[in-house]
């Protein structure tokens, strides 16, 4: 049961300021129980996913997941952040903190409405939100350099919940000559590995991207990578016929009502990104607003209806999908679970299912894991293994040069 009391996150840091946060954090190492909660926003910025997690060597529990959106207003101005035409640094120097404090607040909101006590929980792992991704190189003052940015402030989540706070966990893995990105495989290990079936986790966010588990796999056996947009395209069209009315394709209804024109996803499938061999990574500086808008005006170009439209965006997340497990996977898989926001659109299932004829195909929440907390739960694992001095990252997913502890640790 929870009282207010467990919400004044000003009374938790006073309660735990008479012990030493360094020796706080040396002693996560010891405890063979953690109650972490993960905190997520994805590309598609729609608000803050919070997962109350807890951890064991015996297994992992979700004690509580939901969704906080981000007030209309925020949301409008973390899409301009995302255009370097439109990102003032003022502004990105604002939102880091601001978000920081949403971070915080949807914390407290998920807690209570979940009858969590904030004062169970031990480490928070905070994703942030990304806003630039760019993982490859870059010639720099006669260096070569890839980097990411990722905002939230965890400074901030840190003293208002007076909770030890790991956070921006892909620069590391970047740092070691990786992507940093998919970071989520170490976590689908965890959760997903079979001794005798194998699968692949199949993300549709934003952006979609798997992660291979053969069966009876150790960490070294997995693979991983984004495999092109998920809901990214889909939504993004979506907005722009409705004049921003709509956001998404809520069911696919809108994709299920049409017809995909076979010419147009042809064109789509060329881009380069698609046949570039793992590992890899991509999010909106490939496929944002800009690359919707060339889809739309080349659909329009052909004469095609609304729902045509939107059921061509949907083939070109199914297709490529598909495409990638037989391009760069060693074989099929006996199963695919799926997670993320898109594994509710139905007419993206159902391409899906006809694009992989045989393969089971389920949501994760089957496995015990909600579909849309696959991510908030993954970097609460995330943060659990960096505590535990564990490293967090799958070279072989990432293009990293050797495992790495991941993220940044803010003691409470």
């Amino acid at each position: 049961m929870c009282v207010g009391r467990s919400y004044n996150p000003h009374a938790m840091a006073a309660r735990r300021s008479h012990t030493n946060p360094i020796r706080r954090i040396a002693d996560f190492a010891g405890r063979r129980r953690l109650r972490v909660a993960g905190l997520m926003s994805g590309t598609s910025a729609d608000g803050v996913d919070v997962a109350v997690v807890d951890i064991s060597e015996s297994g992992v529990h979700v004690a509580a997941f939901d969704t906080v959106p981000y007030p209309a207003a925020v949301r409008r101005r973390i899409f301009q952040l995302f255009d370097p035409s439109t990102a003032r640094l003022d502004e990105i120097c604002r939102f880091n903190f601001l978000l920081g404090e949403l971070y915080a607040d949807a914390l407290i909101a998920v807690c209570r409405r979940s009858r969590v006590p904030l004062s169970s929980i031990d480490l928070i792992g905070s994703h942030g939100q990304t806003i630039q991704h760019l993982p490859e190189r870059a010639r720099i003052g006669g260096r070569a350099v890839s980097s990411t940015l990722q905002i939230g402030e965890p400074s901030v989540i840190a003293q208002r919940m007076g909770i030890t706070t790991v956070a921006d966990f892909r620069p590391r893995d970047m740092a070691a000559g990786g992507q940093g990105a998919p970071l989520v495989p170490y976590a689908d290990y965890v959760l997903f590995r079979h001794r005798t079936r194998s699968r692949i986790v199949q993300n549709i966010g934003g952006i979609a991207n798997l992660t291979w588990l053969p069966a009876r796999c150790r960490v070294g056996d997995v693979v991983a990578f984004d495999t092109g947009p998920g809901n990214m395209v889909i939504d993004a069209v979506v907005s722009l016929l409705t004049g921003g009315r709509r956001h998404f394709d809520k069911d696919g209804a809108m994709a299920a009502g049409g017809k995909v024109c076979s010419a147009l996803l042809t064109e789509c499938l060329r881009h380069p990104f698609f046949a570039r061999r793992p590992p890899k990574s991509t999010g909106r500086e490939e496929f944002g607003l800009p690359y919707a808008r060339r889809f739309l005006a080349a659909a329009r170009k052909k004469g095609l209806e609304p729902a045509d439209i939107v059921a061509t965006a949907t083939a070109l997340t199914a297709t490529t999908i598909a495409d990638a497990y037989r391009r760069f996977l060693p074989r099929l898989p006996d199963e695919v679970v799926l997670a993320g926001g898109g594994a509710r659109n139905r007419a993206l299932v159902a391409m899906l299912r006809s694009g992989l004829e045989g393969i089971h195909i389920r949501l994760s929440d089957e496995l015990g894991v909600n579909a849309d907390a696959r991510e908030a739960v993954s970097f609460a694992i995330l943060a659990y293994a960096t505590v535990k001095g564990l490293p967090g990252n799958v070279p072989s997913a990432t293009g990293a040069s050797e495992p790495v502890v991941l993220g940044k640790i803010v003691p409470a």
